[in-house]
């Protein structure tokens, strides 16, 4: 067997955390041949004589071809620290995982991407500002990362799904099961047009205390991590920690300060988190780094230059045709606004007006 298909059975084994695993691999080279280890080589490395004799009974070539052609049937793909396609960014922090289980698609691993965090319960001006601070990105191209918690999590997912961008959901469970469980329509969503990630095997029991743990690798996947909505013990202040302690940006957006839902955030800013109030506060920090640039090219030829609410319309337009109600209803703008943006792209040739306010690109 090579080293990867090994390391993915270490990882499997329950008992073997990530110290341990990494006591075993330092060790010496002879790890890759792990699955002919006696007792008395698992306990040179470390192992108690119990946990010896079980990976002696259990950790074998068969039992690791079981394991990959488990999760082979179920989809899943286990990219681990020595592949080519584990993320950079996430090797350069304090504790990478060894293995990293993905459904869907892998090259987002690689995507300039941005994390968005924040309360389970937020308010309507969170949904708001999660929605088009979403919409925002993801209209430039980058990837929207987050927990596909209840709240923040999923809107923020749901906006990257409905605007057609691209969106990495980072689990706290076994990469096979979708939580909470309202949530299995998402994951399945993201399954087929974004990215799931988790740390945990198929088959691993889960507890709470793993959740906080997937919070490490939201931030440690993304070049920055933007707060939403959040009390002063809000789960998402822990990614925000994360992110500082990888030496990533924290972005906070402000809230009213008579409401509880901002206390995190304003914390985060008077410690020194960049204020957010729109999409541009954030890519303006890595505007050499962003894979779509603001003109339209068509045929190699440039068109045109578009604002980011022009930028933001005609990606949605991508999508196919759009009656002028249905992109009120997911830009959330008002009316004014709009139409403005509407007779602009029409005024640039990007787009042209069908009878009936439905509107196309050209």
């Amino acid at each position: 067997m090579d080293r990867n298909e090994v390391l993915i059975g270490l990882h499997a084994v329950n008992g073997l955390g990530w110290r341990r695993i990494e006591d075993i691999i330092k060790r010496d080279d002879t790890w890759v041949e792990a699955c002919r280890f006696s007792a008395a080589d698992w306990m040179d490395r470390g192992l108690e004589a119990e946990m010896a004799l079980k990976m002696t009974e259990q950790f074998t070539a068969g039992w690791i071809e079981a394991r990959l052609e488990q999760m082979a049937r179920k989809r899943v793909k286990p990219v681990t620290i020595y592949d080519e396609e584990y993320p950079l960014l996430m090797k350069e922090t304090v504790r990478p995982p060894w293995v990293m289980y993905t459904v869907g698609d892998i090259h987002l691993l690689s995507a300039l991407s941005v994390a968005m965090v924040g309360t389970r319960l937020p308010t309507a001006y969170g949904r708001k500002v999660a929605t088009s601070l979403t919409e925002g990105l993801c209209a430039r191209g980058v990837a929207v990362v987050s927990g596909m918690a209840r709240g923040i999590d999923g809107i923020c997912h749901e906006a990257a799904l409905g605007c057609g961008g691209a969106t990495i959901a980072v689990l706290g469970t076994a990469i096979d099961i979708a939580y909470p469980p309202e949530h299995s329509s998402l994951y399945r969503r993201i399954a087929e047009k974004g990215l799931i990630i988790s740390e945990y095997p198929i088959g691993m029991k889960g507890h709470p205390g793993l959740f906080p743990q997937r919070n490490r690798i939201i931030a440690g996947i993304s070049r920055g991590t933007v707060v939403v909505e959040a009390d002063a013990r809000s789960g998402s202040l822990i990614t925000a920690d994360a992110a500082l302690e990888e030496g990533r940006d924290v972005f906070a957006v402000p809230g009213p300060i008579t409401s509880p839902k901002s206390r995190g955030t304003l914390g985060l800013i008077k410690q020194g988190a960049k204020i957010v109030t729109e999409t541009a506060d954030i890519l303006e920090e890595y505007e050499s780094l962003l894979p779509f640039q603001r003109t339209i090219l068509k045929q190699g030829i440039e068109v045109c230059e578009l604002t980011d609410e022009e930028r933001r319309i005609y990606d949605m337009l991508q999508q196919g045709i759009n009656h002028f109600d249905d992109l009120l209803l997911q830009t959330s703008w008002d009316f004014g606004l709009l139409h403005s943006v509407l007779l602009s792209l029409i005024m640039k040739k990007a787009a042209v007006q069908l009878p009936g306010s439905v509107y196309k690109i050209i």
